[in-house]
């Protein structure tokens, strides 16, 4: 019966501790989804929402065409190129293994387009000749050398993000076992990516038509996300969608970096890796790259939300120091100034949260309401969310007389003022010692004697006139 209850106590104990060590927020979605990685994120704080194997090693298909158009849009942003510059595509760059995705139809040697089209054709329907071909752009190079010279810009772009476990061998995605990347350093290019306006409003295209070239009729692309547009998949529109890139190889799977905007204004990533599409014995089909990116979107915006973290009305921020040289008071008030958001969880806990404050021991009058006198940062699961000012509330003067005693102390507190009083001391008091102890001189006195013996010893002398 003892060893009973003993083990119900310890079974008990044990299931404590775990709830204490447990995260405040255990939030994930109820089905691990369709894909060997994914990743959610709140892309306006940069907060990981839900991460499955996000940071493993995975190849990236047509994703990787968000670097490329990255280092196209910083070639143009230091003047090499502009949107408007027609480039001609050589035999080496529409040359593509077969199965590939192009444009409709395909791009031709000899053919010139802007780059602004390349880059319509990049994104949208995942041209691969169309890498090639602003890749030759951006180096002046062609074929090989163009590849090589494009994919180390495409590294250092990726060193600049602080993608550490990405690397490229070429602009369009193409297997190579030596072309890799992970969820997570995709969503750190996509996040980058979606700053710029340009690839926002082509990604974010369902359809554009491209006006004719030298050598084809004007062209009509399609996105290959199927958020956005349902013309190579259907039933997978998402109303939150704003893009951005598909990609698919046998051996990197289906493929999807996504961003998703809602009524309230939040923006959440999406990246699904090595997903697939099945097919129903009924002939459904489930394209699991659109539909887990949408059910984890849905996941993170109906369990995440926007919350005032710290505000000048929080209680907890109000603090008092001591304050000095005032004959009014002996503290003065301090509250925080501004405020800290965040997407948070359902089960946010505000009572978890932890508030260190940076405040000195002690301030000086005067003080004026409005001064910064310290900070209080906010905490909440091991993660600082920002910090706040702490500004006094009321104004302090300050005391003339305890100001004057204060400057006579620090005044007497340096040793060399010290030395000067003491050796002053010491030579007043010396003289007036010796003044004391100095031994007097005697006065001489003379007598005139008149008795008998004077006049041989000192003869009197009475004459009282002129000699």
């Amino acid at each position: 019966m003892k060893k009973t209850r003993f083990a119900a106590f310890f079974l008990a104990l044990i299931l404590l501790l775990s709830t204490a060590i447990l995260p405040a927020s255990a939030l994930e979605p109820e089905v691990e989804p369709h894909a060997t990685a994914a990743l959610v994120v709140d892309g306006d704080n940069d907060v990981v929402l839900y991460d499955y194997h996000a940071h493993e090693k995975r190849f990236p298909a047509s994703t990787t065409k968000i670097m490329t158009s990255l280092v196209v849009l910083d070639a143009i942003k230091k003047g090499q190129l502009s949107m408007d510059t027609p480039i001609t595509a050589s035999d080496a760059a529409v040359e593509v293994p077969f199965g590939s995705s192009t444009a409709s139809p395909p791009i031709k040697a000899g053919e010139t387009m802007t780059i602004e089209n390349l880059l319509y054709c990049d994104l949208l329907p995942s041209a691969c000749e169309a890498c090639n071909v602003l890749a030759e752009a951006v180096t002046g190079l062609t074929g090989d050398e163009a590849t090589a010279a494009f994919a180390e810009l495409m590294n250092a772009k990726a060193a600049q993000l602080g993608m550490k476990d990405s690397h490229f061998t070429n602009p369009h995605g193409l297997h190579d076992d030596d072309h890799y990347t992970t969820a997570y350093d995709i969503y750190l290019m996509a996040r980058e990516a979606m700053k710029d306006d340009t690839f926002r409003k082509i990604v974010g295209t369902s359809s554009c038509t491209i006006p004719a070239t030298n050598m084809t009729e004007e062209r009509t692309l399609y996105n290959t996300n199927g958020l956005l547009c349902g013309f190579y998949v259907t039933g997978c529109l998402y109303s939150k969608a704003i893009g951005i890139k598909t990609g698919n190889t046998d051996e990197a799977g289906r493929c999807l970096a996504s961003a998703a905007v809602d009524e309230e204004g939040r923006t959440f990533y999406c990246v699904v890796l090595g997903s697939e599409y099945v097919w129903d014995d009924d002939g459904t089909l489930h394209a699991y790259s659109f539909t887990e990116s949408s059910r984890l979107l849905d996941w993170a915006f109906e369990n995440f939300h926007m919350t005032t973290l710290l505000d000048a009305e929080s209680a907890d921020t109000i603090r008092s120091v001591p304050i000095t040289l005032s004959d009014e008071v002996d503290q003065v008030l301090v509250q925080a100034t501004g405020s800290i958001q965040a997407v948070m969880p359902s089960d946010y806990d505000p009572d978890q949260a932890v508030l260190t404050f940076d405040l000195p021991d002690e301030v000086e009058a005067p003080v004026n309401a409005g001064d910064k006198l310290g900070t209080v940062t906010f905490t909440y699961e091991g993660k600082s969310y920002g910090s706040l000012d702490l500004l006094a509330v009321d104004s302090v003067e300050r005391s003339q007389f305890l100001y004057t005693v204060q400057q006579a102390e620090n005044l007497w507190s340096k040793w060399w003022v010290k030395a000067i009083v003491i050796t002053v001391a010491v030579v007043i008091l010396l003289v007036i010692l010796l003044s004391i102890f100095r031994p007097r001189r005697r006065r001489s006195r003379r007598y005139a004697y008149t008795g008998a013996g004077a006049s041989r010893r000192h003869p009197a002398n009475h004459y009282r006139g002129r000699r």
